[in-house]
């Protein structure tokens, strides 16, 4: 996008995330945040939404962090033996409050990119 990936305000938005990794290594936020604001960055980890924190740290410069590795581990571990994941949660939004779309290739799509970028990442470095 032309941004400077070092401007304090991309990287702020950095740490945000990576403050809100989840224990068992991945991201998640609960549909139920567009009513409570304070649930931002909070609920069970899904396949889609790591994938989408791995995808923006490693476009801010955040590769080689802890949490991108962690991340990666958290799509390894979860993968199933025929290459995809499961993601029991609604994670695309219709209209926020009345109704949630579950976007079934998210789940698979977005880790595999994710995934192939970290592994670009650690080719270059």
């Amino acid at each position: 996008m032309g941004e400077d990936v070092r401007q304090e305000y991309v990287q702020r938005s950095a740490r945000w995330l990576i403050l809100h990794q989840n224990e068992d290594c991945g991201w998640g936020e609960t549909c139920a945040s567009y009513a409570d604001p304070g649930l931002a960055g909070q609920g069970p980890s899904t396949a889609s939404q790591t994938a989408w924190a791995l995808l923006s740290l490693l476009a801010v410069g955040q590769g080689a962090s802890k949490a991108v590795r962690r991340g990666v581990v958290y799509l390894a571990e979860t993968q199933r033996q025929d290459g995809s994941w499961d993601e029991p949660y609604f994670t695309g939004t219709g209209f926020p409050r009345d109704f949630f779309i579950n976007y079934h290739l998210y789940r698979d799509y977005f880790p595999l990119m994710a995934l192939g970028r970290y592994k670009r990442f650690l080719e270059g470095s």
